[in-house]
């Protein structure tokens, strides 16, 4: 997670997800993303604009660059993403479906430093 974190992002994207780090999606995706908060995998999760634009240029310079992270994920959703698919294959489909999970949205349920942006193997436990 870089460290200059917008408080609207934290405000308002972390109220129903964790705020995640820029750098899990290429920027386009973002900016799509940004651009349909109305309709956002089902929610509403309009801000005002200011907050809109605020957030999307630190979305912007923050997006992942990296070779993994380029590739557009189907849905513009990290858990459809390749590198997604490739770092979790190991685990077993009814994990994400447990109480203590929910699904594979919910990174801090497994990843014990995921809020700081730490998604080292060696700190995961999943819950039961």
């Amino acid at each position: 997670m870089p460290a200059q974190v917008p408080p609207v992002y934290k405000q308002e994207c972390a109220a129903c997800h964790m705020a995640y780090p820029p750098g899990m999606l290429p920027a386009a995706s973002w900016q799509r993303i940004m651009l349909g908060l109305d309709k956002h995998y089902g929610s509403d999760a309009s801000m005002a604009p200011e907050q809109v634009q605020q957030v999307s240029v630190w979305l912007k310079a923050n997006a992942g660059t990296y070779k993994r992270v380029r590739e557009e994920p189907p849905q513009d959703r990290i858990t459809r993403s390749a590198w997604f698919a490739r770092k979790h294959r190991e685990v077993d489909s009814a994990v994400w479906k447990r109480v203590s999970v929910k699904s594979a949205a919910q990174c801090e349920a497994c990843h014990t430093q995921a809020e700081n942006g730490n998604f080292d193997e060696h700190q995961v436990r999943i819950p039961r």
